[in-house]
């Protein structure tokens, strides 16, 4: 009988049993001098020890306005150095963030802020072309819990002069009585069917998240991270500004929000050495008119992750951008977020087809969703999630965290994958996302995989349409490289005697870009309500 398709994450490196605050307070005693944090779009510059005193400043000017250890603390704003300096102030007096997702309305906004109890908001005056303060005076008198704000650009420096009011004993005092297992973030999850739930983070578990992703990626203190993924989520504020405290290195940002050219000019200025993103962002660099003009040698590492990687994708990754040891990360918001990483020293075929083992101290198992068992390895099922990223629950809603997580303690991931004999994961769709024709399952993965090996494919996305006759349909959103001039009867050609018949995608969508969340993800229940539409009203 094969192996089953379970694997745990065995490490001699103990997890770490302590607050952020007390894991930046030592990052700090032995890497005072080095640069901390780097935001070239506000010419900000941080040493570590700079960089804790602008917190412990934050912090009491937190404990001055009635912030205590429990009281919900809202940030709403795109990537900037108050965002970051309101993470470490948060933790340090106990208070827990509630990350505020910058595209969000008036709708959203109120839920979030009502569901969560939001007692203190701190929020850009605005984001693009979004009014913060504007949206947020239609919603006030409907957030009862909402008792201040706090509008960073123009009232960060009395924050900060509120301090001198607390003694630094009293910040002391309070941390003192912080526990590692305490509750200390809120991030709310993408809301795809209904109202997004609340994933509810401890110390413990986004700590050692952080931690042992940079075990991963090798970080020292000499490491220089460009992080263009936004705070509000756990990629940017977990992997990206946790895992370069714990080990010393300088968090980088590059703009506010994402902007590839943004990224090409401040690896080379700030001679980074790894760089994060999703597939798409990645895509955008390589495929910038400008790309050539950069050195971006100084790369090594760096995350990709968010959704799968083309394979193609990740074979210019190493080849043009010199992330020769570059990790794919796989996990989401309720396991703080990674549960599998590929290792920098990976086979080649294994960093390009997986997304790694289990992250040390995890263990996932692959299930069939119909029975719960565990199935054989490569046997493809619900990829599950157990150990200590596994989230606290959702905020104040215990029948959606009863659904998640089961009895054993196994976190239900929605993702489908396939465990290879080596306890490699790969990530084949979603639960959701399986196109079933006529009784075929068809992977979007796997079909996206062939079309981005095709000449003047820049980026293929695939879904499944409704379709009277075989239940569903396969359908390509393509985005062709500039000057490229296909058809859908060429790539369909294409297709032909190289992947099953019942996989060709019958319908064609050429696009300049894709529908998008904020953090880079492509929103394929958007591209199905939209493409059946579209078809509905030409039929």
């Amino acid at each position: 009988m094969p192996p089953l398709s379970y694997a745990h994450g065995a490490c001699s490196i103990p997890l770490l049993g302590e607050t952020i605050g007390a894991n930046l307070r030592r990052t700090v005693e032995k890497f005072g001098d080095r640069d901390a944090l780097v935001v070239r779009h506000q010419n900000f510059r941080a040493t570590y020890r700079e960089l804790w005193e602008l917190v412990a400043r934050a912090a009491r000017g937190l404990l001055a306005r009635g912030v205590t250890t429990g009281d919900r603390v809202g940030v709403w704003a795109p990537n900037r150095f108050e965002w970051v300096v309101l993470q470490y102030a948060t933790v340090r007096v106990g208070a827990i963030l509630v990350n505020i997702n910058p595209a969000y309305k008036a709708v959203e906004l109120e839920y979030a802020l009502n569901k969560s109890g939001v007692s203190l908001l701190c929020l850009a005056r605005g984001f693009r072309q979004t009014d913060y303060l504007a949206i947020l005076a239609e919603v006030r008198e409907r957030c009862p819990a909402l008792r201040a704000t706090l509008v960073i650009d123009t009232e960060w420096d009395s924050l900060l002069a509120d301090a001198e009011s607390v003694p630094e004993a009293q910040l002391a005092e309070v941390e003192a009585r912080l526990q590692f297992d305490d509750a200390i973030n809120i991030q709310y999850t993408s809301g795809t069917t209904g109202f997004p739930k609340g994933a509810t983070l401890s110390h413990h578990n986004i700590l050692n998240n952080a931690f042992f992703t940079a075990e991963l990626l090798g970080y020292t203190a000499g490491d220089r991270v460009c992080v263009p993924v936004p705070f509000y989520h756990c990629f940017g504020m977990v992997l990206g500004n946790l895992g370069c405290t714990t080990r010393g290195a300088c968090i980088v940002v590059p703009s506010e929000s994402f902007e590839p050219l943004a990224v090409l000019e401040t690896v080379q200025a700030e001679r980074c050495t790894s760089l994060y993103g999703v597939p798409t962002m990645f895509i955008a660099e390589l495929n910038h008119p400008r790309f050539a003009e950069f050195d971006l040698s100084s790369l090594r590492t760096g995350i990709i992750a968010g959704a799968p990687c083309p394979v193609e994708v990740m074979k210019q990754v190493l080849a043009r951008m010199h992330m020769r040891e570059v990790t794919n990360v796989c996990g989401m918001t309720e396991t703080s977020p990674a549960s599998t990483q590929t290792e920098r020293d990976d086979p080649f075929e294994k960093r390009v087809i997986s997304v790694g083992r289990p992250v040390p101290h995890g263990e996932i198992k692959i299930i069939d969703p119909a029975t719960g068992e565990v199935v054989p390895r490569g046997v493809a099922g619900e990829q599950c999630t157990r150990g200590y990223m596994v989230m606290l629950g959702y905020w104040q809603d215990a029948a959606a965290t009863a659904n998640a997580i089961d009895d054993a303690g196994w976190m239900h991931t929605g993702d489908l994958a396939v465990m290879d004999g080596d306890g490699y994961v790969s990530i084949v769709g979603r639960l959701k996302d399986v196109i079933i024709r006529g009784g075929e399952n068809v992977y979007p993965r796997e079909v996206e995989e062939f079309l981005h090996t095709l000449p003047g494919v820049a980026e293929a996305q695939v879904i499944g349409i409704p379709c009277a006759k075989y239940g569903e349909e396969v359908m390509a959103w393509v985005r062709l490289h500039v000057g490229a001039t296909m058809t859908g009867d060429d790539l369909r050609a294409a297709c032909h005697g190289r992947i099953a018949t019942y996989k060709i995608p019958r319908h064609w969508k050429f696009v300049d870009a894709f529908p998008m969340t904020v953090t880079g993800k492509v929103q394929k229940f958007r591209m199905r309500e939209l493409a059946t539409e579209e078809l509905a009203g030409s039929s």
